[in-house]
């Protein structure tokens, strides 16, 4: 099996979700969203689904949740998942031009989304077009650059950070979350950096590919073979830290 090769993307998604970071800031999401019945809720990049249910069963039989992906395999298999629920219906579509009315939900989110978008100042712009005044807005994004491992060796740990941070085309949107919501026209309201810690060397390497990234690295010449063996061979095997920030912004649409 080829060692760069990327997993399923609808698994990792999902096991990204339901690992026990992925838990916890979805839930503090969530909840600062103040969902109720009758709401109408975006989520920006819904992939396969994996947080449809929940807003829907938020909402109730009187709201709407619109889900929104480009990717057609995304928006049939949410399409799939969510079958059951009258409340749902999932888009293909744009983060940059959205397919929905001006001022037409009432709550929106978009889970990591933004660090992959080509213009992730102009899909917030889009974001305040479609929510009404005084709607919500949640947004969660890392910050790659913020990423360490604890490892004897520090300049391959750096290195690795380095080459991580390169394959993300926004690896610092975590950060800039406030400032392009206040440029967008929202209000801010809770903005929160946590760090995301990870003691086990298989989970970490089920979220952040370890031992795919360091094979990518090496092949890019950006590590060197050896002492990048040497140092994964570390990590599975003593004890282990790896970590980075994550944010969660909550902010509501002004006049």
């Amino acid at each position: 099996m080829d060692a760069t090769r990327a997993p399923d993307p609808i698994t990792y998604l999902d096991e990204a979700a339901a690992s026990a970071p992925g838990r916890e800031y979805k839930q503090r999401l969530h909840a600062a969203l103040e969902l109720r019945p009758g709401h109408t809720v975006l989520d920006v990049g819904c992939g396969p689904g994996t947080d449809l249910a929940v807003l829907a069963v938020a909402t109730g039989d009187s709201g709407a949740v619109i889900g929104v992906d480009h990717d057609p395999a995304m928006v049939e298999a949410a399409r799939l998942r969510l079958a059951g629920y009258g409340n749902v219906t999932v888009h293909r579509g744009d983060a940059h031009a959205l397919p929905l009315a001006d001022s037409s939900v009432d709550r929106a989110r978009a889970d990591r989304v933004l660090q992959h978008l080509a213009d992730p100042a102009w899909a917030i712009v889009e974001l305040r077009r479609v929510v009404r005044t005084g709607g919500i807005v949640g947004l969660a994004e890392p910050d790659w650059d913020s990423f360490i491992v604890d490892d004897i060796d520090a300049q391959t740990s750096r290195a690795f950070g380095s080459f991580l941070a390169g394959r993300v085309r926004n690896p610092t949107i975590g950060r800039q979350l406030p400032r392009l919501l206040e440029g967008a026209g929202f209000a801010l309201g809770s903005v929160v950096a946590h760090p995301v810690l990870l003691r086990d060397f298989g989970a970490a390497d089920q979220i952040l590919g370890l031992r795919r990234n360091t094979a990518r690295a090496v092949e890019a010449g950006a590590l060197d073979d050896r002492a990048a063996g040497q140092w994964l061979d570390r990590l599975g095997t003593g004890p282990f830290l790896a970590g980075f920030t994550f944010f969660t912004v909550i902010a509501r649409a002004g006049d």
